[in-house]
């Protein structure tokens, strides 16, 4: 039988963890708080919370003076493009490693992962070379390659997880049934591995949406997403912490939505195989 949790621990863990949730959202809140205000009063101390004049001018100034739509669209398509891109290849290695593994399956997996461990700023000044070289400095299919690169091990990581839960024996049913290799992993595999799978987009959508280090490096105007948008509004004479403010609440909304509504998905696809 369960063990009874008293009236009180649960006042308690509940208090507790919204404190910690709050403290973890302050900073997102602070910052949506000063995109409505007027850049004098973003910088004055003590800071007004509430008590304010509340103003939409540096929203207006984004959408008016700013490229903010050429940067959103070129977040979308990286980081849409990235995902896609990395399905397409994580979903088979996921496939090999997990139902036809070798002698070397472990240690490739662990180089994967190790590669993840390098710092970006190692492999920076060879992949700037070779870009400048051959004109894919500014180009978004050569950013979005890029990205897709760097998230791969994780990719084919979770995917590797998810599948490692899902009976060999399904699909060795399939096989005596005749399926071939591409139908066994389209039409068996995939749609048992779809929380598991949906999950793994998501967060790699959200990591490419974020992705600052190679983005400000690699791109100028042309192909430059949000996070190059925002690193616009920091000058010699100071930051605009009212607009710079009301640029990154543009730049986080779209994800915030997407994960809002797909947060069940998330949950069930990072548990997927947890409760037998």
């Amino acid at each position: 039988m369960a063990r009874a949790v008293s009236t009180r621990r649960k006042v308690v863990v509940t208090a507790a963890a919204w404190i910690v949730g709050f403290l973890i959202f302050f900073p997102i809140l602070w910052m949506v708080i000063t995109s409505f205000k007027t850049e004098g009063e973003a910088g004055i101390l003590p800071p007004k919370f509430v008590f304010f004049e509340w103003t939409l001018e540096n929203y207006r100034n984004i959408f008016t003076e700013s490229n903010y739509g050429r940067a959103a669209l070129n977040s979308i398509f990286l980081s849409v493009g990235s995902t896609l891109l990395g399905l397409i290849f994580a979903v088979p290695a996921a496939w090999a490693m997990a139902f036809a593994p070798g002698k070397r399956t472990k240690d490739l997996l662990m180089w994967m992962l190790s590669t993840k461990m390098m710092p970006a700023v190692g492999a920076l000044m060879p992949i700037f070379l070779l870009f400048n070289r051959w004109g894919l400095l500014d180009s978004r299919w050569s950013v979005m390659v890029v990205l897709f690169l760097l998230n791969l091990p994780i990719v084919v990581w979770m995917l590797y997880t998810y599948f490692k839960e899902i009976p060999g024996e399904i699909l060795e049913a399939a096989r005596m049934d005749g399926a071939s290799l591409w139908r066994e992993i389209v039409y068996v595999l995939t749609p048992m591995a779809v929380p598991g799978i949906a999950s793994t987009l998501l967060l790699n959508t959200i990591l490419a949406w974020n992705e600052a280090f190679w983005t400000l490096n690699l791109t100028t105007f042309d192909a430059a997403p949000l996070p190059q948008f925002i690193a616009g509004y920091s000058a010699k004479m100071g930051l605009f912490w009212a607009t710079l403010s009301a640029a990154s609440t543009l730049a986080i909304l779209p994800i915030v939505v997407l994960g809002w509504f797909s947060q069940k998905q998330l949950v069930r696809g990072l548990t997927f195989g947890a409760v037998k």
